[in-house]
């Protein structure tokens, strides 16, 4: 992706959020979405050896932190993430997964085609904050029997 498609895009998503320092997110990379912590990565640009093979198209990827898995429920949490990446995601371009610190990730691909702006990205950050608060008040800090009943595995849990 071009930097300046990139500049223009985050200046969009800085307006439609009520953002006024786009610098500061073009610099950081980084934007909070209600409530929710939202890296932007912007590809390198193929290179002449790259070139060769087929053209990519463009695409931004998103990484949206929802959070520490709670201490006691990790391995159960952790199969959770892992039915939602084959039963929720998969069809979304997005998976969720760890990052090096142990916060659940998810991490979204954007292809960038003529439809796509900074609004409809906002739009789509904001379906995906949705997701945050779902697992966050369902799963992460559930009571036990609440818990349970979502744990079981009979995936009436999972949402799309």
């Amino acid at each position: 992706m071009s930097s300046a498609r990139f500049e223009a895009i985050v200046q969009q998503m800085c307006e439609a959020l009520d953002l006024p320092d786009v610098q500061a997110v073009l610099s950081s990379r980084v934007l909070w979405v209600e409530g929710f912590e939202v890296y932007l990565h912007m590809p390198a640009a193929q290179t002449d050896d790259d070139a060769q093979q087929a053209p990519e198209e463009e695409a931004l990827y998103l990484r949206i932190s929802y959070g520490l898995a709670p201490a006691g429920r990790t391995l159960t949490v952790f199969r959770l993430l892992l039915e939602a990446n084959l039963s929720v995601y998969a069809q979304d371009q997005a998976q969720l997964g760890l990052n090096d610190a142990g916060v659940i990730v998810l991490v979204v691909r954007v292809p960038l085609d003529d439809d796509v702006d900074g609004a409809w990205i906002c739009d789509l950050l904001a379906h995906y904050a949705e997701h945050g608060r779902y697992w966050n008040n369902n799963i992460f800090i559930a009571h036990d029997e609440m818990f349970e009943g979502i744990a079981t595995g009979n995936y009436l849990w999972l949402r799309a």
